[in-house]
């Protein structure tokens, strides 16, 4: 056997060699091993494809750093996380989804698909299904291991070799046995009592019955929903009254006053107790809103502000300005009013200039800046198209034009994700860019499938999600974009299961966050209860609740700045 043959062999078997040891050579024929691969492939940095495995998927999506081993055996709809191994004779095939850091052990086999069994024909003629399998972060499933269809594996569990997981194990569990049983809580103590349990290695496993795992909440049936609701309602017109001045609305008491203040109380008012706040008449809601806009620009400043100077173009750069065409814009439409003056840089903007203008914007390193630009900008272009004179020929085609074609086919995104952030600055940018674009139009958001795998992939890092990491912003831009493409794709939405599972967990930790009299916090950096907090978390329980089917246990529905129909529509 020649050097170069048994080089290959050993990094097959022994791939999390390859990325320290290999050399020129061997690291282009990696390279050439993958380009290889048939199908809807995307394999991240550091990765490694067995020369041996018989990978030969429909869609495969690699994380980096992250391996198949030696005659592994991979077909149908395959993603998985960084830091994920598939360790020799590993079979994985149908539709299957592992977190990141999920490691697979030896001639283990994750069947992600099934057959029907009706005695009217042959079982090989019976046709095939598919629920898919859903694995979490840190999970450790060992040797000759089986894991059917249908199941989910929540984050953190470990599973005994030779174990047949039938049915869903919450976040934490360690299981094992045939059928696969939980064993105990992995963050329990070990017992030093009779054991009958086998980890991987061999060693014994104490027997357990988990107590319920805080970090894997019950499904929130739809009576909490509707008390929910109740508590917020009742509670409403003394949340608003906290926080204004005697003069002017603050976010929270002691705080400088805001405009965005103002409209979140505003939002509030109307989303619980369908009126206006009660320190000012409407007639006085609307005057002091409207009375804000600067005249010659059409812009908002913040109260006893400046306006921003606008760019060559004609429209502002950045600043309060462009968020306040959204709230102002949508306070004075809960009202009944609208901006007395059109946003001039838009309306005087050519599609030549809006083009190389989006052409300028942030993407590389901050897409949520640039997706915040878009939606203020085509925001600006509702209010003027409604309310005054309209826009320049064509700018609203160039916009969609551009974003059309330009959308990443792999995510269905704009822009790039960054080794500090990951997908964050993506994601929040899509969901600014699609409500102020696609969503506020009516119009369907492109590659939606992909922007299903790539919202899921980064609602599981661990950098922005978790019992002290989550805020409003965060989640509020995974919860739209899941609503948003689920509505598009229809009943049989992509991954729908995983989808729910992520929509209770999220319903399970932000209801009891509700502190009564004060509201929400906006999180962890900001977490003092406040208006802006408010508004943000009673539209994404609404968005989770819907995307349960559960939202009118709620008896609210969001109607300005994240109403889930488009501008103009029936509400």
């Amino acid at each position: 056997m020649d050097q170069q043959h048994e080089t290959v062999r050993r990094f097959d078997h022994c791939p999390w060699l390859f990325a320290g040891e290999a050399g020129e050579a061997e690291r282009a024929a990696q390279h050439e091993r993958q380009a290889r691969i048939d199908g809807d492939v995307g394999i991240g940095e550091r990765c490694y494809v067995a020369e041996s495995a018989a990978v030969f998927p429909d869609w495969l999506r690699l994380g980096d750093d992250s391996y198949i081993a030696a005659h592994a055996y991979v077909t149908g709809e395959v993603t998985a996380g960084s830091d994920c191994t598939l360790n020799p004779y590993t079979t994985v095939r149908g539709k299957v989804t592992l977190g990141n850091a999920v490691r697979i052990g030896a001639h283990t086999s994750l069947l992600g698909f099934n057959h029907s069994m009706a005695p009217d024909r042959p079982v090989f003629r019976q046709p095939q299904t598919s629920r898919g399998i859903t694995i979490g972060d840190d999970v450790w499933i060992g040797s000759h291991v089986v894991v059917v269809d249908g199941v989910t594996v929540g984050d953190h569990c470990v599973i005994g070799a030779g174990a047949v997981v039938t049915k869903d194990l919450p976040a934490w569990t360690v299981a094992a046995g045939n059928p696969a049983r939980p064993l105990r809580d992995r963050r329990e103590p070990r017992s030093q009592g009779p054991v009958d349990g086998v980890q991987r290695d061999g060693t014994q496993l104490p027997a357990y019955t988990p107590a319920s795992s805080p970090a894997t909440p019950t499904p929130i049936p739809p009576d909490p929903l509707a008390r929910f609701a109740d508590t917020v309602r009742a509670q409403a017109p003394d949340l608003i009254a906290r926080c204004w001045n005697g003069d002017h609305y603050t976010d929270r008491p002691g705080t400088a006053p805001t405009l965005r203040a103002h409209c979140d109380a505003v939002e509030i008012a109307d989303l619980l107790l369908a009126r206006v706040p009660d320190q000012l008449t409407p007639e006085e809601h609307v005057k002091r809103l409207a009375g804000a806009q600067d005249p010659a620009t059409g812009l908002v400043p913040e109260l006893g502000g400046p306006v921003t100077a606008p760019e060559a173009d004609g429209f502002v750069g950045g600043g309060a300005e462009l968020y306040h065409i959204l709230s102002v814009g949508y306070a004075l439409d809960l009202l009944g009013a609208s901006f007395p003056q059109p946003v001039r840089g838009v309306q005087e903007m050519t599609a030549s200039q809006l083009t190389a203008r989006l052409d300028g914007l942030t993407w590389k390193d901050e897409a949520w800046g640039a997706g915040a630009w878009i939606d203020a900008w085509a925001t600006a272009a509702h209010w003027n198209r409604r309310d005054h004179t309209g826009l320049r020929p064509g700018t609203l085609e160039a916009l969609c034009g551009w974003l059309l074609t330009r959308a990443d086919p792999w995510t269905g995104m704009w822009g790039a994700p960054s080794p500090t952030d990951g997908r964050l600055q993506v994601v929040n940018g899509y969901y600014r860019l699609t409500r102020g674009s696609f969503a506020q139009f009516g119009l369907p958001v492109p590659h939606a499938e992909r922007v299903v795998d790539a919202v899921l992939d980064h609602s599981r890092d661990p950098r922005h999600f978790g019992a002290a990491r989550d805020n409003a912003c965060n989640v509020l831009d995974v919860a739209h974009p899941l609503w948003l493409t689920t509505r598009q794709l229809g009943t049989s939405a992509h991954r729908l299961p995983e989808v729910h599972v992520w929509a209770e967990r999220q319903l399970a930790l932000i209801l009891p966050r509700w502190r009564d009299g004060e509201g929400f916090a906006f999180g962890p950096t900001n977490p003092e209860p406040g208006l802006q907090g408010t508004e943000m978390w009673l539209a994404i329980v609404w968005y989770l609740a819907d995307l349960l089917g559960r939202a009118d246990s709620l008896g609210y529905r969001p109607r300005g700045v994240h109403r889930p129909e488009p501008a103009g529509a029936p509400r």
